[in-house]
Parts: structure tokens; C-alpha cells; sequence
């Protein structure tokens, strides 16, 4: 494997079920293209506006700065004000990072690393637990009969997120919407139908930038249709392809925007398939995971773009969003373009809700970064899922394991539509997403940090013994476990003046 890969290494963590490909930490480069993310000072000489087009001045300025590096830069996309991508070949994305940085006048430049829908192994005993009852079958670490985790807690199964309780305060509001940054969506899907058709699904955007990893013939566009995002053995193999060493082997199409959708807005009480958290919130799908995952400018830019702030190229939103849900990451450390794009998404007066990743590790970006509200996978009992990453930065648990959703039965492009259960932080956060989303209906004015407050001050205490049990070093999975509708009785109450969040929330 080339240098500038290993110094990627263990990049990636993934948050879907073992029925997927299973995927580990690992190098994923989208090209033998080295980019990084930079963010010039406001006093910049290379900013100087012209004439010319914005294309030109970015390749101008990639021409600069290459001749100050001793590198032939070439422009990428533009991510925000003063923030931008440069390519180079032949040279790993840390180093080129570390020599722009070294610039007087650049604020930051960090790698822009792929970020990837996250996994658990597939090993047999991998998700081993006691059985719950006799009539559950006991390798499966929770229930595997109905949807479990919607009703209350009750006997062994301690985990549930109460949701049924939380329907009689709110069903949810078309007003509030919950923008999936994924995978896209499968609008034919009968739970997932489009909202101008009777359904919670809005048109979104497809915000894959590399046509390649967007596999449906473009870039950017505003279709957020899924076309799957399988990886053949071939193409991971081919040195001179743009999947080179990408994964470890070849993956199956995942549909995981399609089964996050599902959590948050399903069509309920419809007669189909299943109930969903939200009930009756709007699903904006943002495309930002393609074949091998995507880039953080993709991400960052697609986070902005859902709350209303402009996207260079990009069409305005006109359905901003109040929750971003991103069932996504890697194992690094926040990065400072992450981190300003959540501070900007906050700002606007969205949260943001990360899945907390599947390595059994520490908690990595974007769940890592300030603001956004961080979750841990529970199993039915409430213990910590085995997958799960863990550790201080955790806000709350929710629901894992034996996760039932919308999902589709190709194994590479589109075929019948169905329904699936899945592990994984990534079928935990959605459910987070939709509680606040039940919140909001009740009271449009809640702000991020008053949702964190109320939503973290609403949990339900670990069962004794439980595995993220308080300890005296505190809990590896946040304050508790999630109670949808003391959250949501919570929203209607005051916010305690002058908390503007709790100190788990980093």
C-alpha cells in the first residue's frame, strides 16, 4: 500500500448491520488525489477579488499556493467563505495539510478524509447476549419480534425509548424537519413516500460532489434517490481506479439513508410495514455517502445547505432543517472545518445528532465535535452494545440492537423495497433525531442548547449493574438511557434561565 494511504489508516469506523459488508478502520482515499480542506485569513492576499469567475479565482489561488509548496495544486469545491479544497498528486493529505498550514496567511488546512456509514463485524458471536425470554432468540443481543424499542420499558426489556407514552403529547409536525445526511432514499419505498404525495419525504439534494462515488451518472443535483452504493472485488483491486484499497471487500449496497429515514419519519398508522419516532416530522434526504463513503467537504457542505446557509453551485434550500442527523464518522478527532460547520449549523438555531460510531473505541467526528449531541447503541436490557463507542463524550443511549426499518432487498442496484433489522449506533441516533423532532412540535422556540438540556435532563437512570452504569468515573454511555416523552414533557416546560447546556455535551 502506497505511504500516503498508510498514513490513513484506521480512518474509517461504520454504523450498519452485520447482514452488510463489514467494514473496519481502514485507509479510504477516494483517489491517489491527496485534499485537503483549507480556510484562508480574512487578510489574505490570495483573496483578492477580479473579475474572473469564482472557478478561476480558485484555480489561481491553487496555483499560488502550489508554487509557494513546491506542489502542482489544483482547485476542488468550494466548502464556505474563505474555505476551499486543493488536490495534489503524489503526496499523502497529512503532509500536504501540515506544509499549507505552515502558511502565514492560512487559518487552517486539514485532510479531507472520507467519512463512512459505520458497521460491526460479522463475527458470529459478535453480538452474543443473554436471551430475554425464551420465546427471543438468545444470540441475538435483544428481542427480535416487533418493534421493542418504541414502547416502554417493561420486565427485561428496560431499553425502550417510550415513544408510544411520548404520542400522547406529540405526534410530530410537517413544520419540523429532520435532515438525513446519508446515503439518499428510496422515495418509491410505501413508507417513505414524498411529501408532495402524502408522505414526510422532501425532494432533498444530492450533495456527492465525485462522480464516480455518486454512481448515478453526475455530481451534485437535486436528486436524493439512492442507486446503491456497492463496491466490487474488481474495483477495490484496480490500482488505477478511483475505489483502489477503499474497503477490504467487496460490499453489498447498504440502503442506510433508507433505514435512518425510516426511524425518523415512516408513514404510522398508515397499515404498512412500520411506526416511526417522528410520526408526522418532514425527512429532508441530503446524498453525501456514495460507493466507498464520501469526503468531509461534502459533508460540511451538505450540513450547511440543510439549515438554510448558502452552498456555493448550490440552489438554496427551501425546507431548512431543526435537527441534522448524521449516522456517520471516522475514528479521527474533530477537525476544524467540522467543527466550524457544526458551530454554523448550531448558530443557525439547528441540532445536530451524531451516532457515536462502531469500533468499540473512543468517540470519533463527527459526534466528537462540540454542539453535536452524541449517541451511544444500547441493547434491549440496556446494556452497552458490544460495537458501540463509548466514553465521556457520550450525551445518552438509545436503542441499537434488533433495530426494525425501511430497507430495500438489491444487493447492488434498486429491486423490491422491504423492511430489515439492523445494529448499530447509526439505528441509535435516529431515534434521538425524532425525539427532538417530537420536542420542536410541541414548542417551535426550543433552542439547541435547551434541547440538549431538556433532552439529557429527561433520561432514564442505566439499570443497576448495567454495563454503562454510573460508575466513579463516570458513564461510558452518557447520562442515561432515552425517554421520548419526558422529553417531550419536558419541552413544555421553561427552560431553566441561564443554563445554556450541560457540560456533557463537550
Amino acid at each position: 500500500m502506497p505511504k500516503s494511504l498508510l498514513t490513513l489508516a484506521a480512518l474509517c469506523a461504520v454504523f450498519l448491520s452485520p447482514s452488510l459488508a463489514q467494514l473496519h478502520a481502514q485507509t479510504v482515499l477516494a483517489h491517489p488525489d491527496a485534499r485537503v480542506i483549507v480556510k484562508y485569513k480574512a487578510d489574505s492576499l490570495l483573496l483578492r477579488k477580479r473579475a474572473d469567475s469564482a472557478a478561476t479565482e480558485r484555480s489561481d489561488r491553487a496555483e499560488a499556493m502550489g508554487m509557494r509548496v513546491g506542489l502542482s495544486l489544483r482547485a476542488g469545491e468550494s466548502v464556505a467563505e474563505r474555505t476551499e479544497v486543493l488536490l495534489a498528486t503524489g503526496i499523502g493529505a497529512e503532509e500536504l495539510a501540515a506544509r499549507i498550514k505552515a502558511q502565514s496567511d492560512v487559518e487552517y488546512a486539514v485532510p479531507d478524509q472520507r467519512r463512512r456509514r459505520t458497521t460491526v463485524p460479522n463475527d458470529p458471536l459478535y453480538l452474543t447476549g443473554p436471551p430475554l425470554t425464551p420465546a427471543l432468540v438468545p444470540t441475538s443481543g435483544g428481542p427480535v419480534a416487533g418493534q421493542w424499542y418504541l414502547r416502554a420499558p417493561a420486565g427485561d426489556v428496560q431499553a425502550g425509548a417510550n415513544v408510544e407514552a411520548a404520542w400522547n403529547l406529540s405526534i410530530g409536525s410537517p413544520n419540523v424537519v429532520v435532515a438525513v445526511l446519508d446515503t439518499g432514499v428510496r422515495f418509491d419505498h410505501p413508507d417513505l413516500q414524498r411529501a408532495a404525495a402524502g408522505g414526510n419525504v422532501l425532494p432533498g439534494y444530492d450533495m456527492i460532489s465525485d462522480v464516480d462515488a455518486a454512481n448515478d451518472g453526475d455530481g451534485r443535483d437535486a436528486d436524493a434517490s439512492d442507486p446503491g452504493d456497492w463496491v466490487t472485488l474488481a474495483e477495490i483491486q484496480n490500482a488505477k481506479g478511483p475505489f483502489f484499497e477503499c474497503a477490504e471487500a467487496a460490499e453489498n449496497s447498504s440502503w442506510h439513508g433508507t433505514q435512518t429515514s425510516g426511524l425518523i419519519g415512516a408513514l404510522t398508522n398508515n397499515g404498512v410495514g412500520m411506526a416511526s419516532v417522528g410520526r408526522n416530522v418532514r425527512i429532508l434526504p441530503v446524498r453525501v455517502l456514495g460507493k466507498c463513503g464520501g469526503p468531509a467537504s461534502d459533508i460540511i457542505d451538505a450540513m450547511r445547505w440543510a439549515v438554510g446557509l448558502p452552498v456555493p453551485g448550490v440552489p438554496d434550500n427551501p425546507h431548512p432543517a431543526k435537527i441534522v442527523n448524521v449516522s456517520l464518522g471516522t475514528s479521527q478527532p474533530c477537525s476544524h472545518a467540522m467543527q466550524e460547520a457544526i458551530d454554523d449549523v448550531i448558530a443557525r438555531g439547528a441540532s445536530v445528532v451524531a451516532a457515536a460510531g462502531n469500533s468499540g473505541a473512543e468517540v470519533g467526528e463527527p459526534a466528537s465535535c462540540r454542539g453535536a449531541i452524541a449517541v451511544a447503541a444500547i441493547d434491549a436490557k440496556g446494556e452497552k452494545a458490544a460495537f458501540s463507542n463509548a466514553g465521556a463524550r457520550i450525551d445518552l443511549g438509545a436503542p441499537g440492537v434488533g433495530i426494525l426499518s425501511t430497507a430495500n432487498a438489491g444487493l447492488t442496484a434498486p429491486a423490491e423495497d422491504n423492511y430489515k433489522r439492523n445494529n448499530g449506533t447509526s439505528m441509535a441516533a435516529p431515534h434521538v433525531s425524532a425525539a427532538i423532532g417530537l420536542m420542536l412540535a410541541v414548542d417551535p422556540r426550543l433552542t439547541p442548547e435547551s434541547i440538549r438540556e431538556k433532552l439529557v435532563g429527561a433520561v432514564r437512570r442505566y439499570p443497576d449493574g448495567s454495563t454503562c452504569a454510573k460508575t466513579e468515573t463516570g458513564s461510558l454511555c452518557g447520562a442515561g438511557m432515552l425517554d421520548a416523552a419526558a422529553a417531550v414533557e419536558a419541552a413544555r416546560a421553561p427552560s431553566r434561565a441561564g443554563n445554556g447546556g450541560l457540560a456533557s455535551g463537550g
